[in-house]
This record gives C-alpha cells, sequence and structure tokens, in this order.
C-alpha cells in the first residue's frame, strides 16, 4: 500500500489557487485582443492556455468526484469571455481546495478506473498518482503562461512554492 500524505495535496491546492489568482491578475493587464492573440504556444495563446488548464482541471475534478464539470474537446475553449473564464477558474480552485481537505490515505491508495473522452480507451491508475498529476499539470502549463505574459512586458511575480504567502508565517527565514 502506498502512503501519500493527503496535506501534500492541501499545499498543492492552495498552491493552485494563489497562482491562478496571480495569473487572472496578470493576464487582466492585457487587452482581449492581446489575451487571445496566437503567440505559437502549445495553446496558442494566453486566453486558451488559461481554458486549458480549466479544462483539464475539471476533468480530472469530474473523475474523482462524479460531478458533472462542463467540459469540450481538448484544445476546445470553454469561455470565450474572459470575465467568465476567471469566474469559472476560480470556482474550481475553491472545488479542489474542498476535495483536498477531504482527501484520505485510503482513498489516494486505491485505484481510478476512467475512459478518455480524447482516446476512448480505458485506464486504471493509482489515485494518488493521477491526483499529483492534475497539480503538475496545472504547472507546466502556468510555466508556459507565465512565459507568454513576460514576453508581453507583465511579470507575474514569484511563483515558487517555498515563497506562497501562507508559509511566510510558518517558517522564519
Amino acid at each position: 500500500m502506498t502512503h501519500i500524505d493527503p496535506e501534500l495535496y492541501r499545499r498543492m491546492a492552495a498552491y493552485n489557487s494563489w497562482m491562478t489568482q496571480k495569473a487572472y491578475e496578470a493576464a487582466g493587464n492585457l487587452s482581449d485582443a492581446e489575451r487571445k492573440a496566437d503567440k505559437g504556444a502549445f495553446f496558442r495563446s494566453v486566453h486558451s492556455t488559461l481554458n486549458h488548464i480549466l479544462f483539464a482541471d475539471r476533468a480530472w475534478m469530474r473523475r474523482f468526484t462524479g460531478r458533472p464539470y462542463d467540459i469540450k474537446g481538448m484544445g476546445v475553449d470553454l469561455f470565450d469571455n474572459f470575465d467568465e473564464l476567471t469566474t469559472a477558474h476560480l470556482q474550481i480552485c475553491d472545488d479542489i481546495n474542498v476535495f483536498a481537505d477531504e482527501l484520505s490515505e485510503d482513498w489516494l491508495s486505491g485505484t481510478l478506473e476512467w475512459t478518455s473522452v480524447t482516446d476512448r480507451k480505458t485506464r486504471r491508475r493509482p489515485r494518488w498518482l493521477l491526483v499529483t498529476h492534475m497539480f503538475n499539470h496545472q504547472t507546466h502549463h502556468r510555466g508556459q503562461l507565465s512565459t507568454l505574459l513576460f514576453q508581453a512586458g507583465i511579470d507575474i511575480g514569484v511563483t515558487d512554492l517555498p515563497f506562497m504567502p501562507d508559509l511566510i508565517g510558518e517558517y522564519s527565514d
């Protein structure tokens, strides 16, 4: 049996919320046209990269919780309107925090079986691995996003987990 401390995922959920808020604040400094401009990124633009992160979060949370989150196909924007995208993304962050707060070692040590909407294959993987993947996926694409924003002249600021504001009070420097 694998022993994964659920506290790891609570910390990653808090990090996700912090970074998502920072990403949307930074992206809000761009015009709609600038956010949607194809910059040659994997998901083309700032706007579509944000949509993709939300898509994946919804897909994984749907698998983990059974909640019927609305998703479209891979690479299809869920929201065209930035304000609606922002609201939906911050909502999934709240949902992920609640999910992480309720995780247990027993649940994490189990296996999840799902059928991919992309290739229709059924897969089985350890839950802890899939939850880890969800957080890793967010971080990966936020890295792309921070590069796109930096290229547009916007510095998203500190992104390192050890410097997340809620940790500052817990540890002395």
